[in-house]
């Protein structure tokens, strides 16, 4: 029991040293925050004296309106610090930004002299042109007619399209000096259809088929569409022997250019030749060229086929001038060697 009180005793002791602890720390605290008061309560005295006889000013602030007064200063100045910083950046960043808009005028500028140099060129191989078709007797098509499928776009494949070669100030410079490249051997043909009376074999007049054989079974222009039944413009001629794998010709000097399959022409060729004529062969069964190969008027570069959209076996063949495509009819009746080509079925 001895041990029991003792411990008893020494709890009680502990609990009220903790106490008297406790309360002279509160005391403490309590005396701290009453001078803390009373001594910024304490009044300042500020006397204004001017240099007249004029009344003298006195102002009384306590140390806290003082340290108000000072808390409000040094905030003040903290603001206007943050946004001199903050102007200063937004200054840097329009200076940026007129830089980029006077480089962005600068390429603008660029590309209106290019393309003002290109339209001048276009007009001048427009002119150029015309005057060509006008020497060789050639009527051209309507711009409708030359704005749908068939024309000069189909000869360049979508992947060109897609890189945008086109759409940069360097590609049309391009494209101007092709232009003006153009207008030169454009009227030299022009000249050569005047003065020569014979058809070189880089024009295309050779007969298509090999041997002289076939009938055109549909002509250029405008014609019923034997699939749909509507009127469409047909931009070339078919000749059908009425059998497939009779050899198909190059009709004059070129370059093979496209060797591909498409819905619509199937298995086609396209040639390309001096003085800026284009050539197409389509529906066929098989090739026997690959793109890149160069061909002489007369090679064998195919066979007589019933591939893409068509209701039998025959030869779809193009003639593309320019921009234009052509009867091809103009050129073979120069160049028939006996064959009937006015013939229809």
């Amino acid at each position: 029991m001895s041990a029991l009180k003792r411990y008893k005793d020494a709890e009680k002791s502990f609990s009220k040293r903790s106490a008297a602890l406790f309360r002279r720390i509160w005391s403490s605290i309590t005396v701290a925050f009453a001078r803390f008061i009373k001594a910024g309560r304490q009044k300042l005295s500020i006397m204004l004296v001017p240099h007249t006889q004029k009344k003298i000013v006195n102002i009384q602030i306590s140390f806290f309106g003082l340290a108000g007064i000072v808390s409000v200063f040094v905030v003040g100045l903290s603001v206007l610090g943050w946004g001199a910083g903050n102007y200063n950046n937004v200054a840097g960043k329009l200076a940026g930004k007129t830089t980029s808009l006077q480089n962005t005028q600068s390429d603008l500028d660029a590309m209106r002299d290019n393309m003002s140099r290109l339209v001048k060129a276009s007009h001048a191989f427009q002119l150029t042109l015309d005057s060509t078709f006008s020497r060789i007797g050639v009527k051209r098509s309507s711009p409708a007619e030359s704005s749908r499928t068939g024309d000069m776009s189909s000869f360049f494949s979508d992947s060109a399209t897609s890189k945008g070669r086109v759409r940069e100030v360097t590609e049309i410079d391009q494209i101007a000096s092709v232009i003006e490249q153009s207008i030169k051997p454009l009227d030299e043909l022009g000249s050569m259809f005047s003065t020569q009376g014979e058809i070189l074999s880089e024009i295309p007049n050779l007969w298509p088929i090999k041997g002289g054989i076939g009938h055109v079974s549909m002509y250029y222009g405008q014609n019923e569409n034997p699939i749909y039944g509507s009127w469409y413009m047909h931009k070339g001629i078919d000749i059908s022997t009425f059998r497939t794998g009779d050899p198909v010709l190059a009709t004059a000097d070129g370059k093979i250019v496209t060797v591909a399959f498409d819905i619509g022409l199937g298995n086609h060729i396209v040639i390309e030749h001096k003085y800026g004529f284009l050539t197409r062969y389509a529906h066929l069964k098989a090739f026997k060229v690959q793109k890149g190969d160069v061909v002489q008027q007369g090679q064998v570069i195919g066979y007589i086929g019933n591939t893409g959209l068509s209701t039998g076996p025959h030869l779809h063949y193009e003639v593309h001038l320019g921009t234009e495509t052509i009867d091809p009819l103009r050129f073979l009746n120069s160049r028939t060697n006996g064959i009937m080509v006015g013939s229809t079925e």
